[in-house]
């Protein structure tokens, strides 16, 4: 059964999702000596057993093609002290490594130093969705920093925020 409605504005939608807060990660992949990375807050858990996660893309987007013809990607989540690389990885048409730091994951993708966490996956299984491409990763190996004293950088209303202590 279908309700009819009047068509939702894509701004108001925007405004509409931007009032559920959000972790950042920084989607990587490693092929032909060349490191890709986009920004990413649409990224969740999808299954324990197997271990699955989950990132929406743009279905146009310039990296994905390369990170999915690599078959694999990692996950790196931010720490609030990480604002200039989600900031660096969410431009198009720069150079998004200039003067990042990074070492090679167990699967040969870049890990981003400063991360809160990272997670290494092969590509399970893609599907399109609207504008976007739904993409579901196996976790192969991860790695939980010392996160004692660092937070997690979040987007809320538009804006990066700080968890209150």
């Amino acid at each position: 059964m279908s309700l009819s409605s009047p068509a939702i504005e894509p701004l108001r939608f925007r405004e509409a999702l931007g009032h559920y807060a959000s972790g950042i990660t920084v989607i990587t992949s490693h092929i032909d000596d060349e490191p890709l990375g986009f920004t990413c807050q649409s990224f969740y858990s999808v299954s324990t057993n197997p271990p699955l996660v989950s990132f929406s893309v743009m279905a146009h987007s310039a990296s994905y093609p390369k990170i999915r013809q690599a078959g694999r990607f990692a996950v790196n989540i931010l720490s609030e002290t990480q604002v200039e690389i989600s900031d660096q990885f969410a431009r198009r048409g720069t150079d998004k490594w200039r003067g990042v730091e990074w070492q090679a994951s167990p699967l040969g993708n870049p890990v981003i130093a400063g991360s809160l966490h990272w997670l290494d996956c092969e590509i399970y299984a893609e599907h399109s969705a609207g504008d976007h491409l739904i993409v579901i990763g196996e976790v192969k190996a991860l790695s939980l920093q010392d996160a004692t004293f660092t937070q997690p950088l979040l987007y809320f209303k538009g804006q990066y925020r700080n968890m209150a202590a």
